[in-house]
């Protein structure tokens, strides 16, 4: 197991939940629900990635695990190409820490059964359940990489096109 601390990422289309793991990426907890700001508010000194990327910087994270939302077959619809998407601006502002991602199906669902069983009323499940989420998504890449040897998931990876060097290589 890599040491360092993690960050998970829950990206909804109106809240992102964020969790952190402990530095030897044991235990993941809660930290935060940010309103979802992007790519509205692209570019803004306090968009939702931004803040996700000045919270990676302050904890000195190796990596960070956003949650890849597929259907119960593993295929990807519209709200996955909108994660990968999210993703990989992430990753372009936080680089060279890697982003990457990792199944998510059920999270939110298993997040919603566990705040219910712990006593959270339905109210107050909606401010929470975000973060619910990411620690579920986080735990799950800590568990996976403990149990392999091997990153979680699969790297964000940076699609813009390198300039060719002097020998033609990129």
């Amino acid at each position: 197991m890599r040491p360092g601390v993690r960050l998970g990422v829950d990206v909804g289309t109106v809240r992102v939940g964020v969790a952190v793991s402990d530095p030897s990426g044991v235990l993941a907890s809660p930290h935060a629900t940010l309103r979802r700001t992007w790519p509205e508010g692209a570019g803004a000194a306090e968009d939702d990635i931004a803040v996700i990327a000045e919270l990676a910087s302050e904890r000195g994270a190796v990596e960070i695990v956003v949650g890849l939302p597929r259907s119960l077959s593993g295929g990807e619809g519209a709200a996955a190409e909108a994660v990968r998407k999210y993703a990989a601006e992430l990753a372009r502002r936080v680089a060279p820490v890697g982003v990457r991602l990792v199944d998510e199906r059920l999270t939110s669902v298993d997040a919603h059964r566990a705040l219910r069983q712990s006593g959270v009323d339905g109210r107050r499940q909606r401010a929470v359940v975000d973060q619910a989420a990411a620690v579920l998504i986080l735990q799950s890449g800590l568990d996976e990489e403990r149990g392999s040897g091997r990153p979680p998931g699969e790297p964000v990876k940076d699609k813009r096109r390198r300039p060719k060097t002097k020998d033609g290589q990129r």
